[in-house]
C-alpha cells in the first residue's frame, strides 16, 4: 500500500465509522467490511516495516484513540465512562473500576510520549483521570484506593471498601506514567504514596512479593480457606498470591522506577523481578498461576496471554534496572514465547489461544483482544532481539497481525472485537467496545510498542514536532 492510498484508507475508515455511528450503521453484531490489505512482502526488509508501521499508526490514531478520546471522558461526574455498545453508544455501567480508571489515565498519558505533537489534546485527559483517582477513589481516611465506587463516586456497602494489588498497581502505573510525560508533581505524588502505603500494607518480609487482598484498613487477607473459599477482586482464593497480581506490580514499579530512581523503589523492583522470573516462572517457560504465602504453586490453568505478555515485562524491568541485555532474563523471556507458541499457537490461523495445559495444549480456544495485542509486541520484541538467528518470531508476527487485521479490529465501526472463534468468523462474547475490564489499555501499548519499534528496525528516527 503506497502512502496515498494509505491516507486514502485512512480518511475513509474515519469517514465511515463518523457515519456508522451517526446514522446506526453498526447496528448488527457479525457485519464487518473488507480491511484494507496490509504489505504483502513477507520479508522482514525495511521497506515492508516502514509500511507497516506506517498502516499501524493510521490504525492506532483513526480506529482506536478516535473513537476512545474525548467519547470517554465524562465531564459531569469525573473519570471515564466505562461501558460502550459496538457502535460505541455509551451504556449503564455498574459501578467504578479503579483499574479501568487508571488504565485510562496511564493511556493518554502514553500517547503523550508517543507523540509530542498530541500533547496538548491529551494532556487535559491525563489530568482529569489524576484529579479522579485522587480526589473519588483515594480513601482521605485510611490510605490507598478503593477496588471500586459508586457511578457518583460514593464509597457503598454492596461494592466493599476494600483494595487490592491489582487495582493498586495501575495507579502507580498511571502516576508514573503522567508525570514521565508531563512532569506534574503530583501525579508522581500519587504514585509514590500509594507504592509506600502498599509497601508497608502488603509486602511479604518473610517469603517476598506482596499479600493482594487487603482490608480497608490494609490489613492484609492471609487466611487460606480450603474447599470453596471466598475469591477477591481479582478472582485469586483468598489468603493466596497470584501471577496476575505480580506481573501487573512488576509493570508498576518498572514505570515508577523509571519515573524516580529511587533506592527503595529499585530495591522492590529487583525483587519483582526475581520473583516473577524465578518463582512464577518455571521451565520450559509456562507461569504458574496462583501460590501459597510462601510460594507453592497451586495446580491451574496456563495463560498464554499472560505467559506472553510477562515475557516483555520482564525484558522492560531489566532494562530500567540498568541490565538491558541481561542473559537470564532475554533467557527465560524467550522460552516463555517459544513454549506459548508450542502449545498455545493457532498454526492453521494464526494467533494465540486464551488458555490450557503445560504440556496438553490449549482447551480455551477463542481469541481475546487483549492475548492478541499482546501477542503482536511480544513477537516483533523476540524479532528485534532473534531475528538474526531466525526468521520464526518475524514470521509468526506477520501471522499474528493477519489474525487481527481480519478478525479482531472491527473495520466497520471501529475499535477491537472483545472475543472471536478460532478461526476468528464469528463473536465469542458480545460485540462490546468498553466495558469494566476492557480499556483502551492493551491495543494502545501493542500499537505503540509495534510502530515505535517497527520503525527501529527500518532505520527510521523520529521527527516529531511539539505544540
Amino acid at each position: 500500500m503506497t502512502r496515498t492510498a494509505m491516507q486514502r484508507w485512512a480518511g475513509a475508515v474515519l469517514a465511515a465509522a463518523v457515519l456508522a455511528m451517526g446514522l446506526g450503521g453498526c447496528a448488527t453484531p457479525i457485519e464487518r467490511s473488507v480491511p484494507p490489505d496490509l504489505p504483502a512482502d513477507p520479508a522482514a526488509s525495511p521497506e515492508t516495516q516502514a509500511r507497516l508501521a506506517e498502516v499501524l499508526d493510521a490504525h492506532l490514531r483513526r480506529d482506536v484513540l478516535a473513537h476512545w478520546f474525548p467519547r470517554c471522558v465524562d465531564e459531569q461526574r469525573g473519570g471515564f465512562h466505562q461501558c460502550f455498545a459496538r457502535d460505541w453508544t455509551p451504556q449503564p455501567e455498574p459501578y467504578r473500576f479503579l483499574v479501568y480508571q487508571a488504565r485510562q489515565t496511564w493511556t493518554a498519558a502514553r500517547v503523550m510520549q508517543y507523540d509530542p505533537a498530541l500533547a496538548k489534546e491529551y494532556r487535559p485527559y491525563v489530568d482529569h483521570g489524576l484529579a479522579y483517582l485522587r480526589d473519588v477513589m483515594t480513601d482521605s481516611e485510611h490510605g490507598g484506593l478503593y477496588m471500586r465506587v459508586s457511578t457518583d463516586g460514593k464509597v457503598t456497602k454492596d461494592l466493599g471498601t476494600a483494595k487490592h494489588a491489582y487495582g493498586l498497581s495501575f495507579v502507580i502505573y498511571a502516576g508514573a506514567t503522567a508525570y514521565a510525560a508531563t512532569g506534574d508533581e503530583k501525579a508522581l505524588a500519587l504514585a509514590m504514596d500509594t507504592f509506600r502505603w502498599f509497601d508497608t500494607h502488603a509486602h511479604d518480609d518473610a517469603h517476598g512479593g506482596y499479600y493482594e487482598a487487603l482490608s480497608r484498613e490494609g490489613h492484609p487477607v492471609r487466611t487460606t480457606l480450603q474447599g470453596k473459599g471466598g475469591r477477591d477482586a481479582i478472582g485469586t482464593p483468598l489468603g493466596y498470591k497470584s501471577m496476575n497480581g505480580h506481573i501487573h506490580l512488576l509493570e508498576a514499579v518498572t514505570a515508577l522506577y523509571h519515573a524516580k530512581p529511587d533506592e527503595a523503589v529499585r530495591v522492590r523492583l529487583e525483587e519483582l523481578l526475581a520473583v516473577v522470573r524465578d518463582r512464577i516462572q518455571v521451565p520450559p517457560g509456562a507461569l504458574n498461576y496462583y501460590f501459597t504465602p510462601d510460594w507453592r504453586a497451586v495446580p491451574m490453568h496456563d495463560s498464554f496471554g499472560h505467559d506472553i505478555e510477562t515475557a516483555y515485562l520482564m525484558v522492560e524491568a531489566s532494562a530500567a534496572l540498568g541490565r538491558p541485555d541481561d542473559p537470564a532474563t532475554w533467557r527465560v523471556a524467550r522460552a516463555i514465547v517459544d513454549h506459548a507458541l508450542a502449545w498455545g499457537w493457532d498454526s492453521e490461523h494464526g494467533g494465540f489461544y486464551y488458555s490450557g495445559q503445560a504440556f496438553a495444549g490449549a482447551f480455551e480456544r477463542f481469541k481475546s483482544w487483549w492475548t492478541q495485542a499482546e501477542g503482536l509486541n511480544v513477537l516483533l520484541l523476540m524479532h528485534e532481539r532473534y531475528g538474526h538467528e531466525t526468521d520464526r518470531y518475524w514470521k509468526a508476527f506477520r501471522r499474528q497481525l493477519d489474525f487481527i487485521w481480519q478478525h479482531q479490529v472491527d473495520h466497520s465501526c471501529g475499535g477491537w472485537y472483545t472475543r472471536v472463534s478460532e478461526d476468528g468468523t464469528s463473536l465469542v462474547a458480545g460485540p462490546e467496545k468498553g466495558s469494566p475490564w476492557k480499556a483502551a489499555y492493551h491495543n494502545v501499548r501493542a500499537l505503540v510498542e509495534t510502530v515505535e519499534r517497527l520503525r527501529r528496525l527500518a532505520g527510521q528516527e523520529e521527527t516529531k514536532e511539539t505544540e
